[in-house]
């Protein structure tokens, strides 16, 4: 069977049982609490803890995922190991609150022997010590023999968090057979016996350490690595034997000229490039990119270990675009972004070997070096290894492993307080902190009575609503035309009146349940739960805010049109006086590029079209072409936007009714805010005229201060910056004359050939011009001048003629420490500079020292 095969088998036999086939969702989990999607949950999270309702009673997916961050991180093990994997697919089958163990157990049966034909005889399962009724089903259902079902505590208990929704579980062991160990079951060998299914019954809700009562729907997760699943079916030892891992082995062995098989460190490399490629693959097209924060640095630490590799077998070429290409080849009709990305892909790759390449042969001789003086047991030195990650791109865990491979550690708490010192991270503030647990329990028994927020400010400013919750957070209403923080749209303001006070609301965020919170003045009066109240918004803010989210879209539009369609969204923010935009792209754009998306934005709000938001299907919007770059959250409704021709694009904000609405256009700014990523920062509506107004404001006042009239502002400018640059000569002249008066006073007190003199009162430029002029006087070797410029500090200056036996440098090395300072060693003319003036007296007798006068 090929890993195609197992697919289409897995979700074919699910969905011929009532399961809803759902497509992977992103890398990129909308769970904060994960780097990346890790497990084939993570997209459910939201039904199973109960803060959304599921849109169908049961699926079935193929997740992609990846554990290469965090406590998830099998990065080292990579190559090395024959079964861990950073990218992987998790089979699963879920049922939120429809069926349970009674029909969980016999499918997952049926499916691994029936359909994957596993010998039944070689199956063990395991279950909670406390799960008497999976124990029976296995055993009176499914007619396993008591022996071969074994009981565990805490390895067979799943739980999310410490509070929340829990539940035991049951998994499936595949006896590999005698010659990998002892018999015994999973209890007795653990390499004999190979879990390949995983069964966690959700059916208890722990509220607290010692209290957990039974949830209302019992659900189903069910976990099955597609891998380590389809090397049992295949009866082979390693996945790097499976049909498509095998394929990018070969391919990484022929873009390296490696023989496989021929030498063990080789075939490591061979098999990490290999491993990598998968990884850099989809979550490139996810859209991550190689930075040095979170997600992004991730990526790039795996990237630039498989660069490593390459560079170690050898190869001098770039070869990551190669094995991407052959990623998109094996996986592609399974995953069809990859096609659409597959440009994209390969492009971001390359630049980033291209980048490593040329600092990993100078890093890589620096380490070397360094870990040359070190031996076995030894630490190399956090400052080394941040001066590796911060000059020459090395990730801290690239060094730990070339530092491991000769057994020598690194010193992680030097590197830390090093990139402590360094690092600026840029942390988003929440504005109203955590919500504590009793008012999070609160919302989640609102949403179970009430139902989410019904939000029906699309349609309207101000509505009639009923207080279901007040507390020090705010305010829980039933219905709103508030819009709750989202998608980069701030959250809306407004007020809450009712019998006996008004209520000012200072922003709306989105909380569990689909509920929104109304966050108050800190001087309002709360009304009280059961009260009526006439929620009102601020509408002109409202106004400008969708003025300035349609506008976001269009500037999405316009940038992929200039720029090509490897920009994806990274980022936003929508207020009401601006809107911020962050994309992807390698490299700043040109004042020519910038201008080409205001005009391609402000055409299309001079052409006025609709702005059609509507609600469809996930599948009708894909249809549709709609576009969205964060990973779509599993549900069947979704909003989409079409504004103009070019643009189509998932969002849940509010926008204008036409895109004349916005007004006008115009860009502030744009710059880098990482690597690869890029930030547009522009004004819609009356923003651009104020702007204009303000700038105008500016130049009427420089106009002023050079006498001209705004017509005349450029040829003022350049009239009044040709006197100065006239004036500069002048002074230049007089300066010189000046020195060279000075000099002559000066020269007659040489001694031996050498003037030591203080000149105080004079720039430290004129120090340098006089000594010069010192110098090149007949019978003069050589002039070293001190002085206490107005700036503060200590001047010091050494000139010497080539043939007066002197070296200016070291007329000044002795005299520079006495002045707590340093500076140049140049052999004719040395300059240096010091804070100690009290010493400058002294400075100057040792360089006369020095001179030998």
């Amino acid at each position: 069977m090929k890993a195609n095969e197992l697919r289409r088998a897995f979700t074919g036999y699910f969905e011929d049982r009532g399961h809803t086939i759902v497509p992977s969702a992103s890398l990129v989990p909308h769970d904060p609490t994960v780097l990346f999607t890790v497990a084939g949950m993570v997209p459910f999270k939201p039904y199973f803890v109960g803060d959304e309702v599921a849109p169908w009673p049961r699926v079935t997916t193929v997740q992609k995922c990846v554990r290469a961050g965090g406590k998830h991180n099998d990065l080292d093990e990579i190559g090395i190991s024959e079964r861990h994997l950073t990218f992987f697919e998790m089979l699963g089958n879920f049922s939120f609150g429809d069926y349970f163990k009674a029909e969980a157990i016999p499918m997952a049966w049926d499916f691994v022997t029936e359909v994957l034909g596993l010998d039944g005889d070689r199956l063990w399962a395991t279950v909670h010590t406390s799960d008497d009724e999976a124990h029976d089903l296995w055993h009176d259902g499914i007619g396993l023999p008591v022996e071969r079902i074994q009981r565990f505590d805490e390895d067979n208990f799943w739980r999310m968090a410490e509070t929340g929704p829990c539940g035991p579980s049951s998994e499936i062991f595949f006896d590999k057979g005698p010659s990998f160990g002892i018999d015994g079951g999973p209890a007795a060998n653990e390499d004999r016996y190979i879990e390949i299914w995983n069964l966690v019954f959700m059916q208890f809700d722990q509220q607290t350490p010692d209290r957990a009562v039974p949830l209302p729907k019992p659900s189903i997760d069910t976990g099955a690595g597609l891998e380590r699943l389809l090397s049992v079916v295949e009866g082979v030892g390693s996945v790097y034997e499976l049909d498509e891992i095998a394929a990018l082995v070969e391919t990484a062995a022929e873009h390296t000229g490696t023989v496989y098989g021929a030498d063990e460190r080789a075939d490591i490399s061979v098999r990490i490039l290999a491993e990598h490629a998968r990884t850099m693959t989809f979550l490139i097209s996810d859209g991550v990119f190689p930075t040095n924060e979170e997600r992004g640095y991730a990526l790039r630490r795996i990237m630039r270990r498989a660069i490593r590799h390459a560079y170690l077998l050898g190869v001098d070429d770039v070869v990551t675009p190669s094995l991407v290409d052959k990623v998109v080849e094996l996986m592609g009709a399974d995953y069809p972004d990859l096609v659409d990305n597959q440009a994209f892909i390969t492009g971001v790759v390359q630049k980033e070997e291209e980048r490593f390449r040329e600092t990993l042969r100078t890093g890589s001789l620096l380490l070397d070096a360094e870990l040359g003086r070190l031996g076995r047991g030894d630490e190399l030195a956090g400052g080394v290894a941040f001066l590796l990650h911060d000059t020459y791109g090395f990730p801290v865990e690239v060094t730990q492993e070339i530092a491991s491979e000769q057994g020598i550690g690194v010193d992680l708490d030097g590197f830390d307080t090093d990139m402590a010192a360094q690092r600026k991270r840029a942390k988003d503030a929440q504005k109203f902190g955590e919500v504590d647990a009793g008012d999070l329990a609160e919302y989640h028994s609102i949403t179970a009575q009430h139902g989410p927020t019904d939000f029906v400010g699309r349609e309207a400013v101000t509505a009639e609503a009923t207080v279901l919750a007040a507390s020090s957070d705010g305010v829980v209403l039933d219905r709103t035309p508030f819009y709750a923080e989202s998608g980069g749209q701030v959250g809306d303001t407004g007020d809450l009146r009712f019998e006996g006070g008004c209520a000012t609301v200072v922003d709306t965020t989105a909380i569990a349940g689909g509920l929104h919170l109304h966050h108050l003045a800190a001087d309002a009066v709360v009304p009280p739960v059961g009260v009526t109240v006439t929620a009102t918004i601020d509408a002109e803010r409202r106004d400008a805010i969708r003025r300035n989210h349609t506008a976001t879209h269009l500037v999405h539009s316009a940038l992929r049109q200039i720029l090509g369609d490897h920009v994806k969204q990274q980022g936003s923010l929508v207020e009401p006086d601006r809107l911020r935009f962050d994309f992807s792209h390698y490299e700043a754009l040109t004042p020519t590029q910038i201008a080409d998306v205001e005009d391609l934005v402000n055409a299309e709000i001079m052409g006025n079209s609709p702005a059609h938001h509507f609600e469809t299907t996930m599948d009708h919007a894909r249809e549709l072409g709609a576009i969205a770059f964060f990973g779509d959250k599993y549900g069947d409704a979704v909003r989409v936007l079409q504004a103009g021709d070019h643009s189509l694009e998932l969002c849940g904000g509010t926008h204008v009714d036409a895109l004349g609405d916005i007004g006008s256009f115009a860009i502030v700014s744009e710059g880098s805010i990482g690597s690869n990523i890029r930030r547009i920062e522009a004004v819609s509506g009356m923003g651009p005229l104020l702007r204009l107004r303000a700038q105008q404001a500016r130049l009427d006042e420089i106009a002023g201060v050079l006498g001209v009239g705004d017509d005349d502002l450029v040829g003022g400018l350049q009239r009044r910056l040709d006197e100065l640059k006239s004036l500069r000569k002048e002074l230049e002249t007089s300066r010189r004359r000046a020195a060279v008066g000075q000099a002559d006073e000066l020269v007659s007190g040489a001694v031996d050939g050498v003037v030591v003199a203080r000149v105080d009162g004079i720039s430290r430029d004129d120090v340098r011009d006089l000594a010069v002029a010192i110098r090149d006087r007949p019978d003069i070797r050589a002039a070293v001048l001190g002085s206490a410029p107005e700036g503060g500090g200590v001047a010091l200056v050494a000139a010497s003629r080539p043939d007066s036996g002197l070296d200016a440098g070291d007329l000044l090395v002795d005299a520079s420490k006495l002045v707590k300072g340093g500076g140049g060693r140049d052999p004719e003319l040395a300059v240096a500079g010091g804070k100690d003036v009290d010493a400058l007296d002294d400075a100057l007798d040792a360089a006369r020292r020095a001179a030998g006068i």
